[in-house]
């Protein structure tokens, strides 16, 4: 596919039902991969209903503004995807990255982290973290966090079936 320019701006809040819909696009495939990992027992004693509180999450960290910073990709007056991240200390921390899938793998993802750690340097930070999972669901947001330039540091969390 194609790299596309896109217009990254400020979210607005008449930008959250565009931002929340892109997102629980762009994670179904996500959370399909969370489930095979964890199996259906574990997984659903996480989220119940994923999309409900992945919403519900994504609205409230959009609306967060006095906490979060939220940048969108727009395209022809769409927006197709954006970031949200936190300013903590001396660091900015991702919390939230997705593009809709349409518009994957076109190089938004990028120009999303790019502009977000650039307003992280402008505010003072000395370092910006993202997480993100290891399993086959996330190797896209590995690749897209890599290409910007962050070093990932392989950890582990355990899940038990009690």
């Amino acid at each position: 596919m194609s790299k596309v320019q896109v217009r990254v701006r400020p979210f607005v809040a008449s930008n959250v039902t565009e931002i929340v819909e892109l997102s629980l696009l762009a994670w179904e495939p996500v959370f399909e991969s969370m489930e095979k990992v964890l199996g259906p027992r574990i997984f659903h004693l996480i989220w119940p209903d994923w999309k409900k509180s992945q919403a519900e999450g994504v609205a409230g960290a959009c609306r967060a503004t006095d906490k979060y910073h939220t940048l969108v990709a727009e395209l022809d007056g769409r927006v197709v995807g954006f970031i949200a991240y936190e300013l903590k200390g001396e660091t900015g921390e991702v919390v939230l990255l997705a593009v809709h899938p349409e518009f994957q793998k076109r190089g938004i993802a990028t120009q999303l982290n790019r502009a977000a750690l650039d307003e992280m340097k402008a505010a003072g930070m000395k370092m910006a973290v993202a997480e993100t999972g290891g399993e086959d669901g996330h190797a896209a947001a590995r690749r897209a966090y890599e290409k910007v330039g962050y070093t990932g540091l392989p950890l582990v969390r355990y899940f038990k079936d009690l």
